[in-house]
């Protein structure tokens, strides 16, 4: 059986073909062809849009949809056209120095290609899912999604799927779930920090986490376990702390306050004082650690080392912690070109991973000379 888009958009044809639609006419809007045929608006906009690529129908923002003259039809005084598609993209917050980056990638890839409209989520699952409504209903020709969660997807996300409408997520994924993606390689990579701390010496490591359970966090920690596992060393759980609320996305009145955190580190720092190496999930918890640590007369790298992902390029400081290093650029300008490679109907579903790069800046010390070898 068709996709139902397809059915949708072999009834108005036929109905175009026939006749009963003839040219300058208006057909039904996407919410009419959506109550009609029990369809989301999401079905309902593919079918519209399989109709305009054929040259059988042409929109008039603001006014709806009409019958061409000829499949081939030139461009008119009723038709507006352009080379450039429109683009949603939905991203948690702006707040955040790594997802303004992929933001800025984003807007520069898109130069030239299309026009993007930026809408945020505050991290809520219910504004995701207003945002895709609101982004369908202004006829956008794809999404960018960078996720509010990723432990589930929810329905507007589902619809998307079932219509097969072009989107592609950014550093997320969904297991088993037909979804286009761009995202760092977040095992390999936490794998590639453990394993940087082992060779400095560092044997008791804590993992410092924010409270969630998103698909980039998880997959950071079974880089960490596959990093003992190869190592043959025991995982001591006791040292991660995974209670940290401050840089989740949230609406900024919900956030627990710095200093919560900061206590939450340095509780633990107290309560395991064994522990020489940090290893912390995010650049703004590595931040934290370091206040944390400085209040307990701790020295960072001397007394404790910290390694994190991600750092300010606007350091003004000369300080730096040695982190891992995402490819904004590249997951933009990727994320950018499989989303136009699917509304213009070239392109699969693709799943790509990005490498990160190992800095190496003052935050870390060796306990012992062993060389760190890539």
């Amino acid at each position: 059986m068709n996709p139902l888009y397809r059915q949708v958009y072999q009834s108005i044809k036929n109905n175009i073909v026939s006749g009963e639609y003839t040219e300058g006419d208006r057909v039904p809007s996407e919410k009419e062809l959506s109550d009609t045929f029990q369809v989301s608006r999401i079905t309902s906009k593919k079918a519209l849009d399989l109709l305009v690529d054929e040259g059988l129908v042409f929109r008039q923002r603001g006014k709806g949809t009409f019958v061409s003259a000829k499949p081939s039809q030139e461009p008119g005084l009723h038709e507006v056209k352009t080379n450039k598609c429109l683009v949603g993209l939905i991203v948690p917050d702006l707040d955040d120095s790594y997802v303004s980056k992929v933001i800025a990638s984003i807007e520069e890839a898109s130069n030239g290609r299309c026009f993007i409209i930026l809408k945020r989520t505050k991290g809520l699952p219910g504004k995701e899912a207003e945002a895709i409504r609101q982004l369908i209903d202004f006829n956008v020709d794809g999404l960018i999604l960078y996720p509010a969660k990723a432990e589930h997807y929810g329905s507007e996300l589902l619809k998307l799927i079932i219509a097969e409408y072009p989107f592609v997520l950014i550093d997320r994924t969904f297991r088993g779930v037909a979804a286009a993606f761009v995202s760092t390689d977040n095992i390999k990579a936490a794998k590639e920090g453990m394993d940087y701390l082992f060779s400095l010496g560092h044997e008791n490591i804590g993992v410092l986490s924010p409270a969630s359970d998103t698909t980039t966090v998880v997959d950071r920690f079974t880089g960490i376990l596959r990093a003992y596992e190869d190592q043959n060393k025991i995982v001591n759980r006791q040292l991660w702390c995974k209670e940290l609320r401050n840089s989740i996305p949230s609406p900024l009145e919900t956030r627990t306050k710095p200093e919560q955190d900061i206590e939450t580190i340095k509780k633990h720092l107290i309560q395991h004082p064994e522990m020489t190496a940090l290893f912390a999930i995010e650049h703004n918890i590595a931040v934290l650690a370091k206040r944390a640590a400085e209040q307990l007369g701790l020295r960072v790298p001397e007394d404790l080392s910290i390694l994190c992902f991600d750092a300010h390029d606007n350091n003004l400081s000369g300080w730096e912690f040695t982190h891992l290093r995402q490819n904004e650029k590249e997951m933009g300008r990727l994320a950018v070109t499989r989303l136009l490679e699917m509304i213009n109907g070239h392109s699969s579903i693709k799943r790509e991973f990005l490498d990160v790069t190992l800095v190496e800046g003052d935050s870390t010390s060796p306990l012992n000379v062993k060389p760190y070898v890539k």
